[in-house]
């Protein structure tokens, strides 16, 4: 019975060893595979970590870009703001610029305007002198043009004076008469009086030379008008040219005789050109009256 009884004991034991052994090596398959889970969980967390430093890294780039778009936007407002300001300044330049075009505009037209009634007026005054002035006189004694802003009446040396000499003839006097009548109907024009001559020279106790001879037949002129015609004094002008500015060649006779003239030029006073030439006396308008 006692050897029974230590048989069943050792199967027992024997039966538990077993049971342990089975049990133990569950325990180990658990606790492998638990490790197994254990290891999967670091991996998944070191790639989540992996995942956050690429999150971080990507919100740190964003947060750059926005400081960026941030100083853009207000460099670009204080571009606006100084645009503001800028195009203001722009305008009022721009402004300023079109009505100084505008005044200019309005002082060329005037000028224009000027100019086209100063054509009118010269042609009428031209037209005027030759119907006085046709009666009695050959073509070649007298001839009138309109040059620009003045009139010029060119006389021959032989219908005025005698020749060589600067003394008028009774001739030159009726002519004179009919030329200082359309003067004083014209007092805002000055005149005038050149004398020239041919290039034979000239010299007796009188006369120096032609061009003393040229200034004296001139001078002759001025005092006739003066003192026989009443015409004043302070709009004459006496001017010699010699034998220069000449029309014709001084070859032969013809061509002298065409050089020895006398011009008398009715032009406007100085003080009208600088009077037409201030912008400040513009009209209203641009027009001239």
């Amino acid at each position: 019975m006692r050897i029974q009884a230590i048989g069943l004991a050792v199967a027992c034991i024997v039966l538990s060893s077993c049971a342990a052994k089975k049990e133990l090596s569950s325990v180990r398959m658990d606790l492998k595979d638990k490790n197994g889970i254990i290891d999967d969980l670091r991996l998944s967390l070191k790639e989540a970590n992996t995942t956050i430093d690429f999150k971080n890294q990507g919100i740190s780039s964003l947060e750059k870009q926005l400081a960026d778009c941030k100083a853009l936007r207000d460099k670009q407002l204080t571009a606006v703001g100084d645009l503001t300001v800028l195009s203001k300044s722009a305008n009022d330049n721009i402004g300023e610029t079109l009505n100084q075009l505008r005044n200019k505009d309005q002082y060329i037209r005037m000028l224009q305007s000027a100019r086209s009634k100063a054509d009118s007026i010269n042609l009428a005054l031209a037209i005027n002198l030759k119907g006085v002035l046709k009666q009695g006189l050959d073509d070649q004694d007298i001839t009138i043009e309109v040059d620009k802003t003045v009139v010029m009446i060119n006389l021959s040396d032989s219908m005025l004076y005698k020749s060589g000499q600067y003394e008028l003839t009774d001739r030159a006097g009726d002519v004179l008469a009919k030329i200082a009548k359309i003067i004083k109907s014209r007092p805002e024009l000055d005149v005038m009086v050149e004398g020239y001559t041919d290039n034979l020279p000239i010299q007796n106790a009188c006369i120096q030379d032609n061009w003393d001879l040229s200034v004296k037949r001139s001078t002759s002129v001025v005092r006739a008008l003066q003192d026989n015609y009443g015409v004043d004094p302070n709009r004459l002008i006496a001017a010699g040219r010699g034998e220069f500015n000449k029309l014709a060649a001084n070859s032969d006779a013809s061509g002298r005789a065409v050089n020895r003239r006398t011009r008398i030029i009715l032009m406007p006073q100085l003080k009208q050109f600088y009077d037409l030439l201030d912008p400040k006396n513009i009209p209203e308008g641009g027009k001239i009256k």
